[in-house]
């Protein structure tokens, strides 16, 4: 890469796919001017009428399913099965999107103390600029795009260089869906544009998925500005193998939440927090399950785990197992960065984590597990808190109704999923608390995050 081109990588091949230029300042203001000037026809199109819009782009993606899917995976090495899934995800968004947007952005009328009728109505705001990671090329920019849209805004996406291509195909599918032109456009720019971006009067909402440490220099910047921020960042997901567990449907479920997208999913399962009571047992199917996963090309439809989308995203991961074991943490399998092309790591599992060790501290991004035993329940409970992370986090007990409770009243994440592990939801809300960020996304949530929510009193 040149200072003013963006060159895609193959991780499995490592080879170049694309080569694309940089915007200049003036090319990123007609984008954003475009966007905006787009905007003051859309925010007046009826919310019906939008929702058809919404709903054909659903359409034109699960059209384009195959073919994008395999983009994708050529951009950052995740299973094709795991694309395919991510546009069926994408797809489904854009479905109920565009059935619950109508009513979520419908008028509400309240009838006031003194018997004057209040309405309160959702404007929408202007352009909201998005910057997004790789790891879901799709799902990140159509998770805050579809809901602004439907909203009334317009939308830029500054999406991850290693992933232009598919920001691009995106823009193209939504205007073959018949969405105004330039209303969403994907801008190629660096850091410092970025931060002139977001500075301009025209960008009012700034959404940011990614780490925390960018989450918390993104917040800063969109403050300066005054301007309202959604930021989805990192996390440590626990999950919780409690004494009353199944332990065959815990270890089947915790390998797949811990590798799925080859590990590098902002919630995945992450740490493992194993009651004393059936550590043993755990521990034993977990490691040989996690073992025997097999890496290799993500194109063929047998492969269990693909390569790491870029190769200093694997080397951080090996620094992070390396000062783990230093610590005291112990390699119950994988571990070693294999020879050959692709930026491969193993499925590899950590026991003996604890406090100090980046296993235990922070967010490991790729297909390492942290495995921490408890004495209880209690204990496990206490450990999955002790993070400064709270996205997501599951629980595995036989007693759904006190592990509902448990997640209602201590679990202090944004999600919690019981006795299962899923990404995302169209119809739930997305989010966390803690230095995983702050907004929610889905479940109707997003398209109210960047509208005026305004207060109108008539006299008596």
């Amino acid at each position: 890469m040149t200072d003013r081109t963006i060159q895609t990588v193959n991780p499995f091949t490592e080879d170049a796919i694309q080569t694309y230029p940089l915007m200049s300042d003036d090319q990123m203001f007609d984008a954003l001017q475009s966007s905006h000037e787009a905007f003051l026809s859309w925010r007046h199109t009826p919310v019906e009428e939008r929702a058809k819009v919404i709903a054909r782009i659903g359409e034109e993606l699960s059209a384009s399913k195959d073919s994008f899917a395999k983009l994708m995976t050529s951009e950052v090495g995740k299973l094709l099965k795991d694309s395919r899934d991510e546009i069926d995800l994408c797809a489904g968004i854009c479905a109920y999107s565009a059935k619950k947007g109508p009513e979520v952005l419908a008028d509400e009328e309240r009838q006031l103390q003194d018997g004057r009728k209040g309405i309160i109505t959702y404007s929408p705001t202007g352009v909201i600029y998005g910057i997004q990671p790789w790891n879901f090329p799709a799902y990140q920019a159509v998770r805050y795009s579809i809901a602004n849209l439907m909203a009334g805004n317009g939308v830029l996406l500054k999406h991850a260089e290693n992933c232009t291509g598919s920001g691009m195909m995106l823009r193209d599918i939504y205007e073959r869906a018949g969405l105004p032109k330039g209303l969403f456009s994907v801008i190629t720019i660096d850091h410092d544009q970025s931060d002139r971006l977001i500075a301009h009067d025209l960008v009012r909402g700034v959404t940011m998925t990614g780490s925390d440490k960018a989450g918390s220099i993104i917040g800063k910047k969109a403050g300066e500005h005054l301007k309202k921020t959604v930021l989805e960042l990192g996390s440590n997901d626990a999950y919780l193998v409690l004494e009353d567990a199944d332990i065959d449907l815990a270890v089947k479920t915790c390998v797949a939440g811990r590798i799925h997208n080859n590990g590098e999913t902002c919630v995945n399962a992450k740490r493992f927090v194993v009651t004393d009571a059936v550590y043993d047992a755990f521990i034993d199917g977990y490691v040989n399950a996690m073992a025997a996963i097999r890496t290799g090309d993500p194109m063929d439809e047998g492969t269990g785990l693909g390569p790491m989308a870029r190769s200093d995203l694997r080397d951080t991961l090996h620094v992070q197992v390396q000062q783990s074991v230093k610590y005291g943490a112990k390699i119950a399998c994988g571990g070693k960065i294999p020879d050959g092309k692709g930026y491969f790591y193993p499925a590899t599992v950590l026991t003996n984590v604890s406090p100090g060790q980046a296993a235990y501290d922070d967010e490991l991004f790729g297909p390492v597990a942290s495995v921490i035993r408890a004495k209880d329940d209690e204990d496990a409970m206490r450990i999955a808190n002790d993070s400064r992370f709270g996205l997501g986090g599951g629980i595995f007990s036989k007693d759904e109704a006190r592990a509902v409770e448990l997640a209602k009243q201590h679990f202090d994440t944004g999600m919690v999923f019981i006795n299962h592990f899923n990404l995302a939801t169209p119809e739930m809300p997305f989010g966390g608390v803690k230095d995983s960020g702050y907004g929610r996304e889905h479940g109707g949530f997003g398209m109210r995050e960047f509208v005026n929510a305004k207060a109108i009193a008539l006299a008596a």
